[in-house]
């Protein structure tokens, strides 16, 4: 029998945070969502916006003001804001906004006496020969010239923080590194993952952009299995600080991966390619050539074991995707932005790639308290470029 908590989540209205906030509000906890909407959107919030064990607030985890006013109140914070790799922006934005945002959360919880469990990325273990990978095995990070390793940077960082804060302040954390996430909510561009783009470029009769050679290999875990793994890091309560991988160890090629999206899209027609060299990216581009994890630490101290095979999670994921992409407007709602835009075209604004749902756009048309705006279980206190990991 777990113990109910008031659990803040930080990239809420994100795909990883909106999945997670309905999967805790189901096990009766009371959650705070925390999300600025710059990749979020309240959509993915819509069956839950009105819970009455729900609050929602639109703020910046670079505000410590907004962060503070958020966890009052809460015994355990998960961290899943961040910025990741640059792909539109620059290094300096992954940097600072990791960096400030971890470092903010991380004081507040320090502040209540909260537990932590932070979002990292696989994307740490770099290059490194050691595969699968195992918690404790060594890091190995490309050159600096290449800005796709500020991300992991970024991410070690706030790893790092969280043992500092345990040392100087025992705040109980569980670091979570995660490898790649899929499923309904998510972002239908790039930040969404390849799979995203794969099932959104099938579905319109449209090349897939593969990058390099294809043959690179990575591990897909269905949003359902991840969740499990994140509500058991929430409802443990750890002697220290702890990093523990969730994802699923089946590996994958990029190109094995594209022909199963197809195949399972049952459109007509072959599959179509195009393969994107690694000099069409800007800067010194560093691609990962296997990215699997060792799970039986997750196994251990979680219980963790993933069910949702590949197959049957592209099902679902493509099913959601179709009902999205047609009854949403996917170039609208949620873009799926090509890997090479035409130059100095910025990507849209938020309002023009998020727009609320009708029900969120009247409650936005609301009353005003003290500066604040507040609908019901919304409340507006600031906002910048945050997203969940």
């Amino acid at each position: 029998m777990h113990t109910f908590e008031s659990v803040l989540v930080t990239g809420a209205a994100g795909f990883i945070g909106s999945n997670l906030s309905e999967a805790l509000l189901a096990r009766g906890h009371r959650v705070v969502g925390l999300d600025n909407l710059s990749r979020g959107s309240l959509a993915n919030l819509r069956e839950i916006m009105d819970h009455a064990a729900f609050r929602f607030v639109e703020g910046d985890v670079e505000d410590l003001r907004v962060v503070w006013d958020a966890v009052r109140g809460c015994s355990v914070v998960v961290h899943l804001a961040a910025y990741k790799i640059p792909r539109y922006g620059g290094r300096i934005d992954t940097l600072r906004i990791n960096q400030c945002g971890s470092a903010n959360v991380l004081e507040a919880v320090r502040e209540v006496g909260a537990r932590f469990v932070l979002a990292s990325t696989s994307d740490v273990y770099g290059n490194s020969p050691h595969v699968p990978f195992r918690e404790d095995a060594p890091l190995v990070l490309g050159t600096s010239a290449s800005a796709r390793w500020s991300y992991a940077v970024s991410k070690l960082f706030d790893e790092h923080l969280a043992f500092a804060y345990h040392e100087a302040h025992g705040v109980r954390s569980t670091i979570i590194r995660i490898f790649g996430s899929y499923g309904p909510n998510q972002h239908l561009s790039w930040w969404g993952g390849p799979q995203s783009v794969f099932i959104s470029a099938v579905l319109r009769d449209e090349p897939v952009d593969i990058h390099g050679d294809g043959l690179q290999t990575r591990s897909f875990c269905y949003i359902s299995d991840l969740v499990r793994g994140l509500v058991a890091a929430v409802e443990r309560v750890p002697d220290g600080c702890d990093v523990i991988n969730l994802g699923n160890d089946r590996e994958i090629t990029i190109l094995e991966l594209a022909r199963m999206v197809k195949r399972l899209s049952g459109t007509p027609g072959e599959l179509k390619l195009r393969m994107v060299p690694y000099t069409a990216f800007k800067g010194k581009y560093e691609d990962v050539r296997r990215r699997v994890p060792d799970l039986a630490k997750a196994a251990s101290l979680l219980g963790y074991h993933p069910v949702v095979s590949l197959e049957e999670g592209l099902r679902r994921t493509i099913a959601w995707q179709r009902e999205r992409m047609t009854t949403e407007g996917a170039r609208s709602f949620f873009p799926s932005e090509r890997l090479l835009d035409p130059p100095g075209q910025p990507p849209e604004t938020r309002d023009q790639r998020n727009p609320p749902p009708p029900a969120v756009q009247r409650r936005q048309a609301g009353r005003r308290s003290n500066g604040h705006e507040v609908h019901g279980g919304h409340e507006v206190v600031g906002r910048e470029v945050v997203d969940e990991a």
